[in-house]
């Protein structure tokens, strides 16, 4: 029969430590994700981009008229057209009801609206 050699074995305690280690390593690892995840959906604005430029369009095509307002999902938009630096100017400006973000375009006014 062959010669068994001895394994050094860990202790309980110490098994239990390194388990405690690795379940806090994986839970602060978890929370991180978590909150970077939260956060790209939270600021993500590409929706609202999208619709501000259908409404820019439609706009262009005199499919709607200034002043106009709207809800977006969970923003209220704002299209008004103001004098600036002697141009009319076509502002629009989008407001998140939660997170009160807030996004700007500014267009040159070529429309007859």
């Amino acid at each position: 029969m062959a010669v068994l050699k001895k394994i050094p074995a860990s202790t309980l305690m110490e098994t239990l430590v390194a388990s405690v280690l690795l379940v806090v390593v994986f839970m602060i690892a978890s929370m991180i994700l978590n909150n970077l995840f939260s956060n790209t959906i939270k600021t993500n604005r590409r929706g609202i981009e999208s619709y501000i430029n259908e409404l820019q369009y439609q706009f262009k095509n005199n499919k709607i008229r200034v002043p106009y307002t709207d809800d977006y999902k969970k923003w209220e938009i704002e299209v008004t057209k103001e004098v600036i630096n002697n141009q009319f100017k076509v502002i629009y400006q989008a407001i998140n009801i939660e997170t009160k973000q807030e996004l700007i375009k500014i267009d040159n006014a070529q429309s007859n609206n």
